[in-house]
């Protein structure tokens, strides 16, 4: 299988983009007695294992062990919160099933996973039945009782018992989450009442084919976590979401536990310009329209979810929210949102210039912002000769901002997931000459080179390029890339890991007689930097860190059976070099730790760490809203802080929790929050240039702006 490079899927994005879809028909109950196994799945089953073996570039022995990993992946994908289940339970299915299902998958066999899945349904409607029960009678919420809300490390209730009285301390934790949101006692009971009802209902509505895609789902997952199955109706809708111009709200949806989680913001879309919503909040309700009915989507599909939050281009849609800044155990808010179109402009590069502030010497700093490596493939294709692209408009700036006489430039990658990698190869080669940019290992062990083959240069002056913990794939192929070269300074944090290359499969294509199979999603190839290092785990380290990150767990070395850095042997390069830093460092170490921007940023960051991992809270109404408002006080006092040392107004606690977006917007402007860590890259560049570390190239050619430039064609 011939790997597709420019198709190749080089975002961090583990999810669909929510996009506009066809509406969806009312989905049915399904009787006990329907879920079977179908031959087609046997089939489909027979099939993915021959791909998976063939072109994966992970390779894996379906033996005992790895059954086991799978049996493992399967019952954390049923019950992920451990809330259904019984220890008693899951010993017996791992004594009769765990290690089988290697002979299952060679034997087309799906009967265990439909027993397991059987059993897991009536689970479901025993625990919600009791819950509704438990909604009919008083609920003490004067216990000094205590509640784990992140379970994913905890162990099943041992029996029938222990799990019925882990149901009365969640009937006791949703109503008391409802209490902290402000909804009266009627309110809460009627939506948690909605809630249990609704888990009910869709466990009823599971299809046959639901099933399959969640064993297939665990057997991907056991090799690798970027590796999926997607049934015929699934791929349908991939394809009508990549074909209507990514309109939506604008975030990409991922599944935590029983909740739906925001993994990333698209540049430019509702989500992004509305500022009410970021990484790391849980979606818990849906509503249509100013005045819909708020459908309560804890313990939801996530395709159910994504159906429900995705519409037409200037409709609302209204989210109720869980932010990550309260925990679990907090309150949630009302946020709305209205559906749009993202255009190319809104992700496109722009730039900047920082100059009169302190410590740059007298110099001016150019930044160039890339939210995305996008690239107008259809345009390029048809001869388009005007047709969008990274590289070209980076280009362009680059002429603009070297016209405006600046003395360095600042490349930021901040939060950019990734995109083409013909424009991450491009990009670079407008900062070096030519030379291998990245290579790419498939899953044969073939190892090829991207090369930029033209040896004009953009730019030649001095370089820093800022990354974050979301700076993923193709942004870190160009920022290891200029870090391998020497050709400029990295600033800021770890990047998020991902170093893998994954290619869509149409299953049917392995057939002689055409038939609609689902899709795979392959891992196929692992990058490497030219210095022979991969960007897979590890990420790119940054030359100058910046201390505002406290989570360690993040990016691709929190995701289960992620594949590990790895080496090969380094390509050929020059290598220009940034001469000694450690005095740059030292002198960004001090205005850190006296710049009030950067304290404040610093005791957020780890005030929402401790609130990550509380997996503790309490089920006493009186003291919840004590620690919630002792929390909210802390959060309020380290935002005033920040605000009185930069010569602002303190703000009230209303004011801080006003979540108008106009509102939030003008705070923002006057905060300059995200100017802070901007600031100091500016100040470090400069004192590289001041200090004339900056490695100096000679190239006797020399990029113009002229969008006919043969650079830009591949």
């Amino acid at each position: 299988m011939k790997i597709l490079k420019s198709s190749a899927l080089l975002t961090s994005a583990l999810v669909l983009f929510l996009a506009v879809a066809s509406v969806q028909a009312a989905v049915r109950e399904v009787p006990l007695s329907e879920l079977k196994p179908k031959f087609r799945q046997a089939q489909s089953m027979l099939l993915i294992s021959d791909v998976l073996k063939k072109y994966h570039y992970k390779k894996h022995v379906l033996d005992d062990a790895f059954s086991a990993l799978i049996f493992d992946e399967y019952l954390e994908l049923i019950d992920p919160n451990k809330s259904y289940l019984t220890q008693e339970q899951v010993d017996a299915f791992r004594f009769n099933y765990a290690k089988l299902f290697d002979d299952d998958i060679r034997n087309g066999r799906l009967e265990p996973v439909f027993t397991i899945y059987k059993a897991f349904r009536a689970a479901v409607e025993r625990q919600t039945a009791i819950a509704l029960e438990l909604l009919k009678k008083p609920i003490d919420l004067t216990t000094n009782e205590t509640y784990q809300i992140d379970r994913e490390d905890a162990q099943w209730p041992a029996d029938q018992a222990a799990l019925d009285a882990l149901w009365v301390k969640r009937v006791k934790n949703d109503m008391l989450s409802m209490r902290l949101s402000k909804k009266d006692k009627d309110e809460a009971l009627e939506q948690l009442t909605k809630r249990y009802e609704g888990v009910r209902r869709r466990a009823r509505q599971s299809e046959s084919d639901d099933i399959f895609l969640l064993f297939m789902s665990a057997y991907a997952g056991a090799i690798e976590p970027h590796t999926g199955y997607m049934l015929p109706r699934n791929a349908e809708n991939f394809d009508i979401s990549m074909r209507l111009s990514l309109q939506g709200i604008g975030a990409v949806l991922g599944v935590e536990n029983e909740y739906t989680e925001v993994q990333k913001i698209i540049p430019g879309g509702p989500a992004e310009k509305s500022s009410l919503i970021h990484p790391g909040d849980m979606i818990t309700g849906v509503a249509q329209g100013e005045d819909g009915e708020m459908i309560d989507v804890i313990g939801w599909r996530l395709q159910d979810v994504v159906d429900k939050i995705r519409g037409a281009k200037g409709t609302v849609v209204r989210l109720t929210i869980l932010p990550k800044k309260s925990g679990s155990g907090g309150a949630s808010k009302e946020i709305t949102l209205v559906r749009d179109e993202i255009k190319l402009e809104e992700q496109a590069a722009k730039s900047s210039v920082i100059e009169g502030e302190k410590d740059l010497h007298d110099q001016k700093i150019g930044v160039i912002e890339i939210p995305a490596f996008y690239r107008d493939f259809a345009g390029a294709s048809s001869g388009n000769k005007d047709f969008r692209s990274t590289t070209r408009d980076v280009r362009n700036l680059l002429v603009e901002l070297q016209e405006k006489g600046v003395d360095g430039i600042i490349i930021d990658l901040r939060n950019n997931g990734g995109g083409s990698l013909i424009e991450a190869t491009e990009l670079t080669g407008l900062f070096i000459e030519s030379g291998p940019v990245v290579q790419i290992r498939d899953y044969n062990g073939n190892v090829e080179s991207e090369i930029d083959p033209d040896p004009a240069i953009a730019y030649r002056g001095p370089l820093a390029v800022m990354v974050n913990r979301n700076s993923a794939s193709a942004s870190e192929i160009f920022s290891g890339a200029i870090q391998d070269y020497g050709r400029g300074i990295i600033i800021g944090e770890p990047t998020f890991g991902k170093g893998t290359v994954q290619q869509l499969v149409e299953l049917g294509n392995f057939l002689t007689k055409a038939s609609d199979m689902g899709r795979m999603r392959v891992t196929i190839a692992q990058f490497f930097r030219v210095d022979g290092g991969s960007t897979q785990h590890r990420g790119v380290v940054p030359d100058i860190q910046f201390p505002t990150v406290i989570e360690v767990d993040y990016g691709e070395r929190s995701l289960d059976n992620a594949l590990p850095w790895a080496s090969i042997e380094r390509a050929s390069h020059d290598e220009w070099g940034i001469g000694n830093i450690d005095t740059v460092r030292k002198r960004s170490d001090q205005r850190i730790k006296k710049d009030a921007g950067f304290k404040y940023l610093k005791a957020e960051a780890k005030m929402i760490h401790k609130i990550m991992n509380q997996k503790v809270v309490s089920l006493n109404e009186s003291k919840r809203k004590s620690e919630w408002n002792k929390r909210e006080a802390e959060r309020l006092r380290l935002h005033n802080n920040y605000r009185r040392s930069i010569g602002l107004a303190r703000l009230s606690k209303k004011e801080f929790l006003e979540d108008d977006d106009q509102l939030l917007e003008k705070r923002r402007e006057e905060e300059k929050l995200e100017e802070v860590e901007l600031k100091e890259s500016a100040r470090i560049l400069a004192d590289v240039i001041q200090q004339k570390l900056a490695p100096v190239i000679r190239s006797a050619q020399v990029v113009v702006k002229d969008e006919q430039d043969s650079h830009f064609q591949h």
